[in-house]
C-alpha cells in the first residue's frame, strides 16, 4: 500500500513540478487534472502486488489447507478475502488520490498555471475532477479485484503478477506497434488500464477513445471475469 501511494503521489509531483505555463503551445489545453492523477499508472503496481500476494501466499505456504479444513465452505472464505482486498484497495486509492491533488494544488501555481491564465487551482467542488478523483479511486478497487481474481484462477504468484501487469501495460505497449489507426483505437478502447484511466480525463473528451465511465465499465468486466473464474475454479478444485 505504501509503495502504491508513495509511487502515484510521487510520479505526481514530478509531472506536475516538471510542467511550465510558458512553454505550453497557445491556446493551451493541458488537462491538469489528469496529469496530476498520472501517477496511478505506476502506483498500481504495488496494490496489484498486494492482491496477488494475499490470494496465492496461502498456497506456497500451504495454510491454505488448515483454511479450507476450518472453514467447510468456500465461497466465505473467498469472499471475505475479496471484501478486505477491496477496502485496502480503495482505501489505498484515496490517499493516492487525495496526496495526487494535494502536489498538483502545490505545484502548478507556482509553474504559471492560475486562474489568470484559465487555470483555477484543482478543487473538488468541480465536477469534472470531483468525477476524475472518485473514478480513480474505484480504478485502484477494481484492479485490486482483477489481481485477487487472478490469483485465485492460477494460484502461483509469478504467474498472477504476470498476467496481471500483462493485461495491464500489455495492450498499450501492443497498440504502439500496430499501424492501422482503427486497430489502435480498438486496442486502447478495451485496454483495461486505457480505458479505466479515461475517467481521469477533464478536457478534450472528444478526442478519447471511450467515455470516462463506459471505460471504468470495461476494467469492471475485466475484473468481475477475474473474480468469477477465480471463484469457479477455486470450488471445483479445492474443494477436493
Amino acid at each position: 500500500m505504501l509503495l502504491a501511494i508513495a509511487g502515484t503521489v510521487g510520479l505526481g509531483f514530478a509531472i506536475t513540478g516538471s510542467l511550465e505555463y510558458a512553454h505550453c503551445e497557445s491556446p493551451c489545453a493541458v488537462d491538469l487534472t489528469k496529469l496530476s492523477l498520472a501517477g496511478v499508472r505506476l502506483g498500481q503496481v504495488g496494490i496489484v502486488v498486494l492482491a496477488v500476494l494475499a490470494v496465492t501466499a496461502e498456497y506456497s505456504t500451504r495454510t491454505i489447507q488448515p483454511t479450507l479444513v476450518a472453514v467447510p465452505r468456500r465461497f466465505p472464505v473467498v469472499l471475505g478475502k475479496l471484501g478486505v482486498l477491496a477496502v485496502l484497495g480503495v482505501a489505498t486509492g484515496v490517499l493516492a488520490v487525495a496526496g495526487s491533488l494535494t502536489a498538483g494544488r502545490t505545484m502548478l501555481p507556482g509553474n504559471g498555471f492560475t486562474a489568470a491564465h484559465g487555470f483555477p487551482a484543482l478543487s473538488l467542488a468541480d465536477d469534472l475532477t470531483r468525477r476524475a478523483a472518485i473514478g480513480t479511486i474505484l480504478y485502484t478497487g477494481l484492479v485490486t479485484l482483477l489481481g485477487a481474481g487472478l490469483g485465485l484462477l492460477l494460484r502461483d504468484t509469478a504467474g498472477a503478477l504476470t498476467a496481471a501487469l500483462a493485461l495491464l501495460y500489455g495492450s498499450p505497449v501492443v497498440a504502439m506497434f500496430v499501424s492501422d489507426p482503427r486497430w489502435q483505437h480498438r486496442i486502447h478502447r478495451f485496454s483495461p488500464m486505457d480505458a479505466g484511466l479515461t475517467i481521469q480525463s477533464t478536457r478534450n473528451l472528444a478526442a478519447e477513445h471511450i467515455g470516462p465511465w463506459a471505460g471504468l465499465g470495461v476494467l469492471s468486466l475485466y475484473a468481475v471475469a477475474a473474480v468469477i473464474a477465480g471463484l469457479i475454479v477455486f470450488q471445483l478444485r479445492d474443494a477436493r
